[in-house]
């Protein structure tokens, strides 16, 4: 797990954090390490792609650089709802690779202890697909599912986000 997770050495807290950007979708809370964020923007308008998955929204222009932007509510088999004025895009690299992915809102960048993180449930209740999730963080009545994005993804979907772009 810790290739994946980003380590901060803090003598305040007694050992070693994790750094994590938290979003939600469908009033549910996740987690991100914040060393794959490069920006969080407002919706854009996005140009539609023939022939893509059904989460694939399409594609941005970003400063020159056409990127995919992927609809997590739909990847995850959760019900669409319009963008609202917190709505975002948060712009990660994934494998290599830049890629959108629109979440209903950011919250924060929270500081963790390795040693919250629990393994995954062997079952999963919502959409979510049991191999992108790193683990589930239990703080203070609030649950936060860690995402792991390179294993959200099969080698044949990263070939097709990379044609698209």
């Amino acid at each position: 797990m810790e290739t994946a997770l980003t380590k901060v050495k803090s003598e305040e807290y007694g050992g070693e954090l994790i750094q994590l950007v938290s979003f939600n979708l469908e009033k549910e809370e996740y987690g991100i390490n914040v060393l794959m964020v490069r920006e969080i923007i407002r919706m854009l308008n996005i140009t539609r792609v023939p022939n893509t998955p059904h989460y694939v929204e399409g594609v941005i222009n970003l400063r020159g650089k056409v990127i995919p932007i992927i609809n997590l509510r739909k990847k995850f088999d959760l019900l669409d709802t319009d963008y609202d004025k917190r709505t975002r895009i948060m712009v990660m690299e994934v494998v290599g690779e830049l890629m959108g992915f629109i979440v209903d809102e950011v919250s924060e960048v929270i500081r963790i202890s390795e040693k919250e993180i629990q393994p995954p449930p062997p079952v999963v209740s919502s959409g979510i697909e049991q191999e992108c999730m790193a683990g589930v963080i239990n703080q203070a009545e609030r649950l936060l599912v860690l995402l792991d994005l390179e294993k959200m993804f099969s080698a044949d979907e990263r070939r097709l986000f990379s044609n698209v772009a």
